[in-house]
């Protein structure tokens, strides 16, 4: 009975029909270099689109300390150190509160934008009732300004009563920054000097994360509720609302937010939705009453796409962004996360590899001698192979002018630093 039980199993074994375990992933890694963001500085191991790299070469990246408080955190490169350089409690003279309250400055949701001068511009948002019991009123956003040059932050006050900050875009050249505000989603016009705020249109309503470019010919461009783009001329204080020449969604597709990045002559645009491949380029230069619009193909095939607000257009020229897809490899489950890049030049998109963290001890994951893991500790996973990978969700990218990529992972909070 032993041997034919033995035999059996060495036939099953052997058999093409049963699957054998992989030790081979059948796509590259991009691998990279993981730093926990400072703890004390979040509450639930997350942020958002906050980063970006100084004109001094360092990292920035906000968090969110729900229901307490929001900060911008410096991140050395050569030394991997951390530091707090916005508190935003105490750049807007608030309390922090004893116990979480929606009424808090919980987040520092913005892309990080880098002016000229070298200042960088954030603002803040509101987070999300903490119980039943938090019945605190919000009440605003606040816009900030941080200098790296004298480490010192100044705040302009709250654009618009009981609504968070999304963006900011500065023209420092024209003495103002454009603000998006959410809930409703406002476009707002800040004036540097008098740090007096006024919405060119109280009926015009952006899109959810709308981004505000500033085009070749110093005109401040977004993408409105209705997929169409709202373009201001400071220089002429005039306001218009233009088509698009192709559609890049509508309102109920479901698609999710759109995400764009301007190119280094300000004169084209990149666009893609969140729940979609296809890159779309968009010529913010041409005259006439359509904009025009030019579909260049999906970023990364595959089904479940999620890209949440990492499209940048890099200091090499090309095109990047970040795609979680559905893992249907059948090389471990759940989801891939892609570093993906097109190339203007070639017309040609590559898949870069899915992201790899080649210091998985970077957290203590756990779980622990009690059998406990940390909470807010389940945004990775672990390949067949071994290799450690985001599982849930990808936040920004970067790529600084040396040609490094940075990404931001939540659960744990993380700055993912790319091998070039």
């Amino acid at each position: 009975m032993r041997l034919t039980l033995t035999l059996f199993a060495l036939a099953m074994c052997a058999s093409p029909s049963v699957a054998q375990p992989k030790d081979k992933a059948p796509f590259a890694y991009a691998w990279g270099t993981a730093y926990h963001i400072m703890p004390g500085t979040h509450t639930d191991e997350s942020g958002y689109f906050s980063l970006c790299e100084g004109k001094n070469g360092k990292v920035y990246v906000g968090t969110a300390a729900y229901g307490f408080n929001a900060y911008l955190i410096e991140f050395d490169p050569k030394t991997g150190k951390q530091r707090i350089v916005v508190d935003v409690n105490k750049v807007c003279g608030l309390t922090t509160p004893t116990k979480p309250t929606y009424a808090a400055q919980s987040k520092i949701h913005t892309r990080n934008f880098v002016a000229p001068s070298g200042k960088i511009y954030v603002g803040s948002k509101q987070g999300y009732r903490r119980g039943k019991d938090d019945t605190a009123d919000y009440p605003g956003g606040y816009v900030m300004v941080y200098d790296p040059e004298t480490d010192k932050t100044e705040s302009f006050g709250i654009p618009f009563k009981g609504e968070g900050v999304n963006d900011v875009t500065a023209d420092e050249k024209a003495g103002v920054a454009y603000v998006v505000t959410c809930e409703d989603h406002h476009w707002m016009i800040l004036d540097l000097k008098t740090k007096k705020y006024r919405e060119p249109d109280p009926n015009l309503r952006v899109t959810a994360y709308a981004q505000t470019l500033i085009d070749s010919k110093g005109r401040a461009v977004v993408v409105t509720k209705d997929f169409k783009i709202a373009r201001f001329d400071p220089a002429t204080n005039k306001l218009e609302t233009l088509e698009l020449s192709a559609p890049i969604g509508k309102a109920d597709d479901k698609l999710g937010p759109a995400c764009w990045a301007v190119t280094a002559d300000a004169k084209s645009a990149y666009l893609i939705r969140m729940s979609d491949p296809a890159l779309f380029r968009i010529d913010l230069s041409a005259d006439g009453g359509k904009v025009p619009v030019a579909n260049v193909g999906p970023m990364i095939g595959g089904k479940g796409h999620d890209s949440r607000g990492s499209l940048i257009v890099g200091t090499d020229g090309k095109v990047h962004t970040i795609y979680r897809v559905n893992n249907d490899t059948k090389f471990g489950a759940g989801y891939l996360h892609h570093l993906v890049t097109y190339d203007p030049k070639s017309n040609t998109h590559a898949d870069r590899g899915v992201l790899a963290v080649k210091n998985p001890d970077f957290f203590p994951f756990g779980p622990d001698k009690n059998g406990k893991t940390p909470p807010w500790s389940h945004g990775f996973h672990k390949l067949p192979d071994g290799t450690q990978t985001p599982l849930h969700a990808h936040m920004a990218l970067i790529q600084t002018r040396d040609g490094t990529f940075y990404a931001t992972i939540i659960y744990p909070f993380t700055l993912l630093k790319l091998e070039k």
